[in-house]
């Protein structure tokens, strides 16, 4: 492993120079009682009790911990040195950091790419910021607890309460051991952590819309602070030529737009990106902040019942992309490995992905903006109960977050925060809606996350929930794991006409909406030199025994889809094998399963009237 791991900038659509990698070796301490601040003794049972130093009511006084892990990776994976699978309520880590002398006078931020799932942030034993929300990255300001040219103890102390149903958890299992389709659980930290120096008045963000219509770029920037009599340069690059440039007096959240001369637009074929410079000056002129960034000039629509790209109609041919990796969890073990899924899903013939059930690294945004790689920016709602009102008030503060933090990617189209939002099955909708004051409750809350998302970002579709149960939404997706062809075209066009609907008390009426089928097949195939492991699940029950076979089930359904005009899009599961559940086009470790000629063919067909 490389000295420091995952050492790549964070963060490519802002980018500043002066940032210190805090990745790499830190001590913790496992809080199984969630008693580290203040009981006198902490010994946990299992495999690390032999050599095991518990926390005491001096827990913010007596780190650095006893214990090594490595950072990003969760305790539960092997890249983390640890692998410690049971159930981890509360976990302390620790590492000293060193501000640099030439950081005096700057904005000191920490940042954190994710911490499952509620994270307190001490500096020197003091409480210095907090933070609910497992799946998006988050920032603390650290300027008033620290000191340039000195050392200071980072403690971080994480609780991660996964079976209260507060927070989404996405697919981390409920029960001991991973089964299903549901895996190994994620606790503490899981993406990088990093130190930033920035001037007391600089951007803190910038929103950067394209409006491919018009040929520019609309630029809306917050700042930590407003200069005064502050200037915001910006500069727009075209294979490192500026094209555009235009300088505006410094204002929170005051929009303005640069004009581009000859406009080239971002296509999955094309995926052309013009570099941005910001550039702050103070009053008397002098620079203070830098950022670089980058942006697709590109637009999203929906025409009656069918999506458009740039203006054209497109028919998204998606595949299921979970993000779990087998030695580093949720934690991609090199940014390699972030590159590298992408181009295996566009060599099987997809075109894009659904990145289901966990919000993704910045670093897998980038890679798809490069590549031309469409995707749905999700959430991992399950094990979220939408019932409790903290529940509720997580959710909405760290959808938020994460819309925030996406927004600029041209390769995210659609806005889609649930998945399955409730059972099919109608005891279990009675469960869940034993009356009419629950049902409506229900329908509120779909509808406040769907307006909140549209205040942010207006210029993407967003569906509700992916399957069902629909409420408020510009996409009507369903789910349609079907044997056979015969099967799913009985399941998504019913007799007596219209979309297939899984819950017609429950669910709003379809309104003409795009119709795509966004989860199907799921179809096992496993290679002969791997059928001796019996831990395997898939969809259907069926055991596919050759490449041919296999090829030939995806096959049928494809057809139906793309020659059926009702249908919008489609969603195949899935990229991976995941653990047991095996019905991926690659192995869980990426290896191709057979040879993927006939597959590429069968994904890489598309209906006449779509342009990509």
């Amino acid at each position: 492993m490389k000295t420091i791991p995952r050492p790549e900038y964070p963060r490519p659509q802002f980018i500043r120079n002066d940032w210190i990698n805090l990745n790499g070796k830190w001590n913790f301490e496992f809080d199984f009682g969630e008693s580290g601040l203040d009981a006198p003794e902490v010994s946990p049972a299992g495999p690390l009790a032999e050599n095991w130093n518990g926390a005491d009511r001096g827990a913010l006084k007596k780190a650095p911990f006893a214990n090594e892990i490595i950072v990003p990776f969760c305790p539960e994976s092997p890249l983390s040195g640890v692998g410690y699978k049971d159930f981890i309520p509360a976990i302390f880590y620790s590492k000293e950091i060193s501000i640099p002398e030439e950081w005096a006078n700057k904005r000191i931020i920490l940042h954190f790419g994710g911490v499952d799932n509620v994270a307190m942030v001490y500096i020197d034993g003091k409480l210095a910021g907090r933070h609910k929300g497992g799946q998006c990255s988050f920032e603390v300001d650290i300027t008033g607890f620290t000191q340039a040219g000195k050392t200071h103890m980072l403690i971080l102390h994480a609780i991660d309460h996964q079976r209260y149903g507060l927070s989404g958890a996405g697919k981390q299992s409920r029960f001991y051991q991973s089964h299903g389709c549901s895996y190994t659980r994620v606790t503490g930290i899981w993406a990088t952590v990093w130190l930033e120096a920035v001037d007391m008045c600089g951007l803190k963000r910038c929103r950067i819309t394209p409006d491919l219509d018009n040929g520019s770029f609309v630029i809306t920037p917050e700042y930590y602070a407003l200069p005064e009599n502050g200037k915001l340069q910006t500069g727009i690059y075209a294979d490192g030529k500026i094209v555009a440039s235009a300088a505006v007096s410094c204002g929170n959240g005051v929009p303005f737009a640069v004009n581009i001369p000859e406009k080239h637009p971002w296509t999955p074929d094309d995926p052309f990106l013009y570099e941005i410079k910001f550039s702050l000056f103070d009053k008397e002129g002098k620079l203070i902040d830098e950022v670089e960034s980058y942006a697709g000039l590109r637009k999203i629509s929906i025409i009656k019942d069918r999506l458009y790209l740039n203006n054209k109609p497109f028919f998204p041919r998606f595949v299921l992309d979970q993000g779990y990796y087998p030695d580093g969890i949720w934690t991609a073990p090199d940014d390699e490995a972030l590159e590298n899924d992408i181009k295996l899903s566009k060599a099987a013939g997809f075109n894009g992905a659904r990145l289901h059930q966990k919000v993704f690294e910045e670093r897998f945004h980038y890679h798809a903006d490069r590549l031309g790689y469409l995707t749905w920016g999700e959430y991992g709602n399950w094990g979220w109960n939408f019932s409790k009102a903290e529940a509720r008030e997580n959710f909405l503060s760290e959808w938020q977050e994460i819309v925030l933090r996406d927004m600029n990617h041209p390769s995210i189209i659609v806005w889609c925060p649930l998945n399955e939002t409730c059972s099919p099955n109608p005891l279990a909708l009675i469960a869940k809606f034993p009356n009419m004051a629950a049902l409506q409750s229900y329908r509120d809350h779909l509808t406040a996350i769907g307006e909140l998302t549209k205040s942010i970002d207006p210029s993407r579709p967003f569906s509700d929930t992916s399957g069902f149960l629909h409420v408020k939404t510009d996409i009507w997706s369903v789910h349609c794991y079907a044997k056979n062809q015969q099967e799913m075209k009985e399941r998504l066009f019913p007799e007596k006409g219209g979309v297939m609907v899984h819950a017609p008390s429950v669910e709003t009426g379809y309104c003409g909406q795009p119709y795509l089928c966004n989860e199907f097949g799921g179809f096992m195939y496993i290679a002969p030199e791997r059928r001796k492991e019996s831990n395997r699940w898939g969809y259907h029950g069926l055991d596919l025994q050759t490449p041919s076979e296999w090829a030939e089930k995806i096959r049928e359904q494809i057809l139906l889809l793309i020659s059926s005009p009702e249908i919008a899009g489609y969603c195949y599961t899935q990229l991976t094998d995941v653990e047991q559940e095996q019905n991926g086009i690659y192995h869980f470790d990426r290896s191709a399963k057979c040879d993927l000629t006939e597959i590429r063919k069968i994904f890489s067909m598309k209906p006449d009237w779509s342009e990509y």
